[in-house]
């Protein structure tokens, strides 16, 4: 009678025990941790907004309508001003994304490239600019716009939009720029091409993500603001959203349903130009061009 190496039987038993337990990865709790908590806190903060939604689908005073409807969304856009609102708010806020980008753009090259004390001296007043509060010029402000006719206009706010965001935004390009190489404009400068045409063809055509931010920085501003619409603005053919809501607010006050879907409405375009522009956020392809040298 022959007796069974125990060794062999010790080795593939030892074996398969090995295969059968799979080694922990080093910080998979944590990973898993992290992730909880960022669900937890997610939902916390859409709270209020899905109230809102569903507020806004919730039938109005003196409606027979029964479960969600969309009645209130219907009555929002033919019966109040909310239309006039919308076009008056995204009037302004292109406007003012357009040229505070148009002009934060070679202004925040100059910062980024420039090495003198007139830049560093505009460098610092942009500083100070930006750390005042918009409080403390709206009623000068006021006072100098109502001799030249620009108080109760679209006009007038688009200025001031424009004045507040622009050291802001150009203190934004110009940290966007200095994560650009020089080295691509001076490769360019060889070739013949001027400062121009290098800040044109290189740097702007790196720049998508930093001109995006800086644009959606600038679309939030003019977008959510209320203290500078609601003193330059009076009229309601010319009033903001953030005004019109207040003002649709303090006369509908037990009218949920409606006051909700104009909180609605003004949402639904920032939540759009994210979701629209959330692909074009990417720092890739500028180290590779520096591939070789």
């Amino acid at each position: 009678m022959t007796t069974p190496d125990v060794s062999l039987t010790g080795r593939l038993e030892v074996g398969v025990n090995t295969r059968a337990r799979k080694p922990m990865v080093p910080g998979a709790r944590g990973k898993w941790g992290r992730f909880i908590g960022i669900i937890v806190i997610t939902g916390i903060v859409l709270i209020p907004i899905v109230a809102v939604v569903v507020l806004s689908l919730t039938p109005s005073l003196g409606s027979s309508a029964t479960g969600f409807t969309t009645e209130n969304y219907a009555k929002a856009f033919t019966e109040t001003g909310v239309l006039t609102w919308l076009t008056n708010s995204l009037t302004v806020t292109l406007a003012t994304v357009v040229v505070a980008v148009v002009v934060a753009a070679p202004a925040g090259y100059v910062l980024s490239r420039g090495r003198n004390r007139f830049v560093s001296g505009y460098s610092l007043v942009l500083f100070i600019v930006q750390s005042l509060p918009v409080v403390t010029a709206v009623i000068p402000l006021f006072i100098l716009f109502a001799q030249f006719g620009l108080v109760d206009n679209l006009f007038g706010v688009t200025i001031v939009y424009v004045g507040s965001t622009l050291s802001v935004a150009t203190w934004m390009m110009a940290a966007y720029f200095d994560s650009i190489p020089i080295t691509l404009e001076e490769a360019a400068w060889m070739d013949g091409t001027s400062v121009l045409g290098s800040f044109t063809r290189i740097v702007l055509r790196n720049s998508l993500p930093g001109i995006l931010s800086t644009a959606i920085f600038c679309f939030l501003l003019a977008w959510n603001d209320y203290l500078i619409a609601s003193v330059f603005l009076k009229s309601d053919t010319v009033k903001t959203l953030p005004v019109g809501l207040q003002s649709f607010f303090q006369q509908n006050q037990a009218n949920w349903g409606l006051v909700m879907t104009v909180a609605v409405v003004m949402m639904i375009p920032p939540v759009l130009i994210f979701a629209l522009l959330n692909r074009y956020f990417s720092v890739g392809g500028i180290g590779g061009s520096l591939a070789g040298r």
